[in-house]
């Protein structure tokens, strides 16, 4: 299996994907006029991307629980600076295929997933930005691939050194118990029936929502009820939330939850990289109120020294005021500005 994995991260495995494209179509989904989308076959998958624009490509990866559909503002903004902006549904998201096992999302499977796209764009190198899991992928991308990537914009979720002494998920649980969010989501069936009990659309809004600079959880005797009400922020709309919900319920949460299930598998194949650095220019951004931005030891982490010394290239960290998670979606303008004036360095 190990081999296998390590096979979806080289360039052997690309080759037929880069004229398997089918053809492009003008879509206009929740008013995203000019947003071209089309689906190419990568790693063995069918990947859905969304795009616009011409000029040096800039690949946009989603967290959880989003989609492409969460750099809807900078595909636009981007396209409006000279950069081709594309983001894809990443494997078992959206109208991307969701093989059913967790054994199928280890980190080698989503890198070669991307590393294949890459591959189809003609560029021998692009832009990357992440947000959340998008973040953590960009990082292992950056890891595994650094000729692939020019420069990196990473948002809310710093590169986190592998820690030889200690899985992920105990790690986790040690610090904040079982009914942390992420402990919560490790074993199949079970959180995807509580999602299913509240239904889609609340499960979406109580995630996009969350702006408690602390940890989630979610408690075993229920997350609430069906009838709760979840006021949206004005950054996020009825709409928004109608688009999001319409393709969580054709993929179902289990595509998405398998990246968490995966986590200390990834652990496992990737000791070799243990102390590994990431020597791709890069800028940080995240904000103050953004949950991650509060595990223990991470604002030293971040502001003191350890994020450089991993991250040597590291231009600059931003930590934006008032800001919680959904920092894209939340100041889309002024992330879009960031990154491209970060970019246009290169």
């Amino acid at each position: 299996m190990v081999v296998d994995c390590i096979r979806r991260l080289c360039h052997c495995c690309c080759p037929r994907s880069a004229s398997s494209a089918e053809p492009e179509i003008a879509m206009d989904v929740g008013g995203e006029n000019g947003i071209t989308h089309r689906t190419v076959e990568v790693n063995g998958i069918k990947m859905h991307v969304a795009e616009k624009g011409e000029g040096p490509v800039v690949l946009l990866f989603h967290g959880f629980p989003e989609l492409w559909y969460t750099w809807r503002n900078q595909i636009h903004g981007l396209a409006a600076r000279g950069f081709r902006a594309i983001a894809p549904d990443l494997r078992g998201y959206g109208d991307s295929e969701a093989p059913p096992e967790a054994a199928d999302y280890t980190i080698f499977h989503i890198v070669g997933d991307l590393v294949a796209l890459i591959d189809t764009l003609g560029s021998d190198q692009v832009f990357v930005v992440g947000h959340d899991w998008g973040a953590i992928i960009a990082w292992n991308l950056c890891m595994f691939r650094p000729e692939k990537v020019k420069a990196l914009v990473n948002l809310s979720v710093a590169f986190a050194p592998r820690n030889p002494a200690r899985k992920p998920v105990e790690y986790l649980r040690s610090l904040y118990g079982d009914d942390y969010y992420v402990c919560r989501f490790q074993e199949p069936g079970v959180i995807e029936a509580e999602f299913a009990r509240l239904g889609t659309t609340l499960v979406l809004k109580k995630f996009l929502t969350y702006r408690t600079p602390g940890p989630l959880f979610i408690p075993r005797e229920g997350w609430g009820s069906p009838n709760d009400q979840i006021p949206l922020p004005p950054w996020l709309s009825e709409e928004d939330i109608k688009y999001y919900a319409s393709k969580f319920e054709k993929t179902g949460f289990t595509g998405a939850l398998n990246y968490y299930r995966s986590l200390d598998t990834n652990w496992e194949l990737t000791a070799p990289w243990t102390g590994a650095q990431i020597k791709v220019p890069t800028k940080f951004i995240v904000g103050d109120l953004d949950l991650t931005y509060h595990i223990p030891g991470i604002q030293d982490f971040i502001n003191k020294g350890g994020l450089k010394k991993y991250v040597p290239n590291l231009d600059e960290v931003v930590v934006m005021k008032g800001v919680g998670h959904f920092i894209n979606e939340e100041k889309p303008n002024e992330i879009t500005e960031h990154i491209s004036s970060f970019f246009k360095k290169f």
